[in-house]
């Protein structure tokens, strides 16, 4: 599947609150509520919309940060710690640190979710550089980046989510042989332009 460049690019446009991001692949869309730099707690909120088949890239947990999700309209599985549920309007499942879990939608309607998540701007770059490889098609028709991709991926974001499978031993192994072949092919956790949310400028918060 490849990769994209690792220039550096100039002229990156700010992150913007109402900015919509999409993944025609994954079936999904969000729009940027709050921004995690515009408020004291890091906080990221967003309206997620997922399309009917839509689901998260695989059960997993967050080492160490806060995840909601308010469904506002339509409904949305949920497995947690193993239990499967349906959220549907006004329900609200939250994840906290440590807990594997794992979402999508099943129905034949779009599901429409408040997504909060604290701390957020490592969570807003992996999506960013999630959506942005599928935007560039460097992913499967799942939405999945290649598995040199997702092993450098895994290694970047390994402080915000962890994945399920294979072993966490096994992936400590994988990133650091597989790494070693990946980073001389051009292989990054990330890349320059699916970067806004770190090198893009920000607006000053206001006084």
């Amino acid at each position: 599947m490849g990769h994209p460049g690792n220039q550096r690019v100039v002229g990156l446009a700010p992150i913007v609150v109402g900015e919509v991001w999409e993944n025609t692949v994954a079936r999904e869309r969000g729009r940027w509520l709050e921004l995690p730099w515009q408020n004291p707690e890091g906080r990221a909120v967003g309206e997620l919309t997922a399309l009917p088949g839509a689901r998260v890239v695989g059960e997993h947990r967050h080492p160490a940060m806060v995840e909601r999700f308010t469904v506002l309209s339509g409904e949305l599985t949920v497995r947690l710690d193993g239990v499967t549920s349906v959220l549907r309007e006004g329900a609200t499942s939250e994840v906290l640190p440590g807990h594997w879990h794992d979402w999508w939608n099943a129905s034949d309607q779009d599901a429409v979710a408040r997504v909060e998540v604290l701390p957020g701007e490592r969570f807003m770059h992996a999506v960013e550089t999630l959506f942005g490889l599928s935007r560039l098609g460097y992913t499967d028709d799942k939405g999945m980046p290649g598995f040199l991709q997702q092993v450098m991926m895994g290694r970047e974001f390994s402080d915000m989510v962890q994945f399920r499978k294979p072993a966490p031993v096994l992936q400590k192994l994988l990133f650091a042989v597989l790494g070693a072949v990946a980073t001389p092919l051009g292989y990054r956790g990330t890349y320059p332009e699916l970067s806004r949310s770190v090198d893009a400028p920000r607006p000053p918060l206001p006084s």
